[in-house]
Order: C-alpha cells, then structure tokens, then sequence
C-alpha cells in the first residue's frame, strides 16, 4: 500500500496505482476533466504508477500544465491529420506554447487556406474515433530503427543527441501513427473536444537560418465549444487593437526597412514615450532613486568579466575600435556596477538605488520581430540596488510595492513567478538557495502568491517575473526582481562595514516596464489606442463649425497649450460632423466645439470620446475638470 497526499487528504492506495486511477476514486467528474498530474512537484501522465507515499495533484485543464497535456496531445492529433493526408510529410517537433500548440512540418510543396480545412477536419476525425494514446519505450537504437522506417529524419536527428546518454526513448502511439515525445499526454483523442487551426508560417528548424526552413501549422484547442468561440472571438478583437494597426492610425511609431527591428517614435508618439519616462523618474524619485546614464558601446573585457560575453555572446552586436574588441551594450548592469565603483561606499551610503534608462541592443532573428513587443533595440527601465544582506528582503519588498503601484496605475492586474536555478549558471548551488530563500520569504511576507518556474532564473541569479493581464486576458511579462550575488563578486564590490572592515555588498536588477517600447505596445492594445487623459498625445480637439468662429477657437486652443494640456485646432474648411468623426478615429478623449452660441456666451460645447455630448460649460470649468482627471491618473 501507499499513501498519497491529495492538498492534506491522505489516502492508501495499492502500490502501482495510475495518476487516473486516482482520479477516479475520488469522483467521475474529476476523472473525465484529468489532463494531467503533479507527482512531488513534477507534472506526470495520467498514466504514471505511484509506487510509493507521494503528494500527489489531479491537473485540470486550468491549470498551466493541465493546458500543456491538452494542446501537446493535441499537437499529435494535428500531426497524424498531416500524415493520413500527406504521408510523404516528415515531422520535426510539435510543443505546446503558451497559446495553444503548432507542429513544425517538411512538405515537398506549401501548405494553403485549403489544407489547413483539410487538415482540421481530419483531426475532427481523429478525436471522433477517440484513439487511446499507449506509452512505450525503446533503446536508442530501437528508437532509431523505428523512426527511419517511419521516414523521420528529423526525430532520428532528435534521438541521435539522447542515445549517448544511454537511456530509454519514450514514445507514444495513437492508432497508427507513433510519435517521439516525453508527454503527458491525454488517455485519448477523444478527450479533445473542440479544436482550430488559426495559422501556417515557415519556421526554420531548429531556429537555425542555415537550416531548411519547414512549415509551423499553429492551433488552440478546448474542452468546451462555447471557450473556442470565445477565444477567436478575442483573436478577432486582438487584430482590431493590433499596436502595429494603432501605431500608423494615430502616428505613434513606424518600423521601416532601413531599420528592422529597430523603431521610429513619431512626434506623437514621442509625447506618450516621454510621458511614461516623466511617469517613472516621478515615482523613482519618490522611492528613493538616483539616475545615471552609462556608454552604450563598452569594452569586450567587461562583457568577459560580467559573464555576458560566454552566456549572451550571440544575442550581443560587436565593433572593433583602436583594434579592440567592444559590444553594444544588451543589458545595463556592467555600466551600473562600474558607476558603484568610482568611490569606496560606506554601510551608511546602503541601500543605493541607482536608475537608468538605458538604451540596450539585442540581436533578434527576423522571424522573431514583431511591432514593439520584439525589438532589436529597447529602452529598459533598469535599476540596481546595493545593499548589505540584512537589507535584502525589505528592499525586495520596497520593489514590489513600487511595481504593484505601476500596474494598478495603469490598471493590470498581475502574477508573479519565481524562477529558480538553470543549468547554465554562475556560482555555487547553496548561494542560490539562499537567493532563492530571500525572494520567497519576500513576497510571502507580504502576502503574495506565486507559481515556480523551475530552471528559468538568470544566469547569475534567482528573479521575481511580474506577468500583468490586459483587457483581453492575455498576459505579457514586464517586470522582475532579480537577486544577484554573483556579479558584487566578480567585479569585487566592497563597502565599509560599522566593524571598520570590507565587505561584499548584495545587488538587485529590477525593471518595472520591462521596455519602454514593448510596454507602449501593451499599453496601446490594452487600451485600443483610446489612453486615458494623462497619457494621450492629444488631449483636446479644438472644431470650430465655420471659419467664423476660427479666431476664437484658435484662442481658446491658446488657452488650453497655456493651462498645460496638449490640444490641437482642427482649422479645416470641413463640415463639423466629418471633424467630430476624424477626432473619434484618433482617439482624442476630448472635443471641444465652438459655433456661434459658444462665441456669444463664451463657453464650449464639449464631447467625449465615450458619451458623446456632455453639453456646454466655461472654458475655466473644463480646464479645471480637465486638470483633475489628469492628476488622478483616471483609467477608462
């Protein structure tokens, strides 16, 4: 017999009971919903044996890695569909990612809307006869065998890496086709219930330009019909907020091909950037920061000392200068740690919290850049505190509470994610745990929860990731908190202790919006390109209904420039309806129009972007009511 542990209800089971079986015991429900299990910690098929007393977690389809079972089972209904249609198709590999799933295909001719109908309505098929999927292993060389009598080179590729290793080969069989793969997976196809494909691009394999570029077929799937409609619906008003669309509508930015990757912020654009900039260096100020500003273009040997030279090297743009080796700057960390260098700091002088809008670069693969949100040149929000260790969770703490007012600012909410140890790290394991320690002692004390994102810390630390949700449901990941003891030690960072002695400072990395640039592209899709007031590139529309009115309206668009809100005067011979209508379409939270009425008793009539008319008022009245929802920050 064993014990399992269900969240606090222990109960016997025989040795040998499967993750399903589980499942089942404690309800059907349960059982028909189960898409996966969380053995000890580790996400498991629900046809894993537990053989001994475990803590043990049925996955639903709610939670993350329940979803992942359900779109990589998925996955290998899309790719059988390929290989009943097409079966000279080779298949590479065909993960879940964060929306969905896609399965990376080499087909001798490109695959068009027509296939892709095909394609699903075979997978439709599939979950129709309802195939239970059947776990088996192999050798390495089994294995082997198996796939080049399938004709897959590319899992022959994939196995030829593991076989040195000496271990078993997983695979999992659905009817007649088998595929290479490491699961879970779902007990059936039938256990998919309803299913899209959405889209087709190339991919090159491995992600290696040198590489044969293959066919990405991406999909959604869902336990209930009603979630499929509801998510292409959200796809469909995802388009209509497309920051790439608003962008060129409202004049914010443009990507051109001189640049790729590498933006051009209009005029108006430039005021909602410097808006934000204005934002931060306000509530940094408060917080006790000092900004600096280091090179752009710094020495290889510092990249070498720092550790981004052998970790980041090929995400990092190089230049030769008097015969030395320099990179452009990917991160601003170095230049902070030199900064702390110039003098020798006291114990008195910590926590120092320096800030830095720096301007870094980081080379993206073509296929990888879209709009704002993937850049080849940001402007991050960097700060870096140092400090002694005793210091350490009540500066962590200060971060979140400054990240937490950021984004009720704006108003996202948010979660947090602790990312641990990867395998390609600095320094010693027991320092780590005693970062990682820190951050979770942190964030509990304050009463946060969080989910563990096992291997995904920096390099040189343990990091808090804040991923903040839009109107949309859809998450991005901004800000983080990372707890470094690492780079103090490598550049020999020291302050005066009150003994009168050396000693190694503490230093955290810690953005809020991540990028200035990708945080203006949420922001414009939150949003729909209708910012509140504070932020607006245009505040105020100034329509005059004739050129009769043109001198007053010029005054009063005077007026307004004066009382410090932005506005504009739409002085075109164009009927007042067709002006009303431009002003909607840019977005504009305010319009004022001025006819003859409004001459005469010296008032405005005044229309919102939402609501319509709000009828006439003095002009002193409007730019007092103006003022206010400027400095409350008021969301829409």
């Amino acid at each position: 017999m064993v014990k399992i542990d269900l969240k606090g209800d222990v109960r016997e089971f025989e040795s040998g009971v499967t993750v399903a079986e589980v499942a089942k015991s404690l309800g059907m429900g349960l059982y028909k919903a189960a898409c996966a299990g969380r053995l000890n910690g580790k996400a498991v098929d629900l046809r894993t044996p537990v053989t001994e007393d475990s803590k043990l977690e049925i996955l639903t389809f709610d939670s993350a890695e329940g979803k992942h079972a359900y779109w990589h089972t998925t996955a290998h209904i899309l790719a059988q569909a390929v290989k009943r249609l097409f079966p000279e198709a080779a298949l590479a590999i065909g993960p879940a990612i964060e929306n969905g799933f896609y399965y990376d295909i080499d087909l001798p001719r490109t695959l068009v809307p027509e296939d892709l109908t095909a394609i699903e309505a075979e997978m439709k098929k599939i979950i129709k006869e309802n195939l239970p999927l059947e776990r088996f292993e192999l050798s390495p060389e089994e294995a082997t065998a198996l796939m080049e009598q399938e004709h897959q080179p590319y899992k022959v590729e994939l196995i030829a890496e593991h076989s040195g290793k000496g271990e078993k080969i997983s695979f999992y069989r659905q009817g007649e086709y088998t595929d290479l793969c490491a699961g879970p997976h779902l007990m059936s196809t039938g256990n998919v219930k309803a299913v899209r494909l959405t889209n087709c691009t190339g991919a090159y394999w491995r992600g290696d330009a040198n590489n044969k570029m293959l066919q990405r077929v991406y999909g959604i799937s869902f336990p209930k019909a009603a979630d499929l409609d509801a998510y292409m619906n959200m796809l469909e008003e995802a388009k209509k907020r497309d920051h790439r669309k608003l962008g060129r509508e409202l004049e914010l930015f443009t990507i051109m091909d001189e640049g790729p990757g590498f933006p051009f912020f209009l005029p108006k654009g430039m005021v909602l950037k410097n808006l934000l900039i204005d934002y931060w260096r306000e509530i940094h100020r408060e917080a006790g920061y000092q900004e600096i500003s280091t090179p752009v273009i710094l020495s290889r040997k510092l990249w070498e000392r720092s550790g981004h030279w052998d970790h980041y090297k090929d995400n990092m743009y190089t230049t030769v200068i008097d015969e030395e080796d320099y990179a452009i700057k990917p991160m601003n960390c170095p230049g902070g740690i030199l900064v702390y260098k110039t003098k020798m700091h006291s114990y008195k002088d910590l926590p120092l919290r320096i800030g830095e809008l720096g301007l870094v670069h980081r080379h993206e693969l073509s296929g990888a850049l879209h709009g704002l949100m993937r850049v080849r040149c940001f402007t991050q929000d960097d700060a870096h505190i140092f400090m002694m260790p005793d210091q350490i969770k009540d500066e962590i703490k200060g971060v979140v509470r400054l990240i937490d007012k950021v984004y009720s600012t704006f108003g996202f909410s948010y979660h947090i994610e602790l990312s641990t140890m990867p395998e390609d790290h600095m320094g010693d394991e027991a320092v780590w745990n005693h970062a990682t320690d820190a951050l979770r002692a942190a964030i509990t004390e304050l009463g946060y929860e969080y989910e563990v994102n096992e291997g995904d810390g920096a390099f040189y630390g343990p990091k808090l990731d804040f991923h903040l949700t839009d109107c949309l449901g859809r998450t991005w990941q901004c800000g983080t908190i990372q707890l470094d003891f690492q780079l103090p030690e490598r550049f020999e960072l020291e302050y005066v202790g009150a003994d009168g002695g050396r000693h190694r400072p503490i230093m955290i990395h810690r953005v809020v919006f991540g990028s200035i640039e990708r945080f203006i592209g949420i922001l414009t899709e939150h949003f729909a390109g209708a910012f509140p007031m504070w932020l607006a590139p245009v505040q105020v529309k100034v329509l005059p209904i004739s050129e009769h009115q043109l001198g007053r309206a010029r005054e009063i668009s005077e007026r307004l420039a004066a009382a410090g809100l932005r506005a504009e005067l739409d002085s075109r011979s164009e009927k007042i309806g067709y002006k009303i209508r431009e002003a909607q379409l840019q977005k504009v939270p305010y319009m004022l129009v001025v006819g003859d009425r409004e001459v005469e008793e010296g008032t405005v009539s005044v229309r919102r972007r939402k609501g319509g008319d709000a009828g006439s008022m003095a002009l002193e009245a409007f730019v007092e009511q103006a003022r206010k929802e400027i400095a409350g920050k008021a969301v829409d």
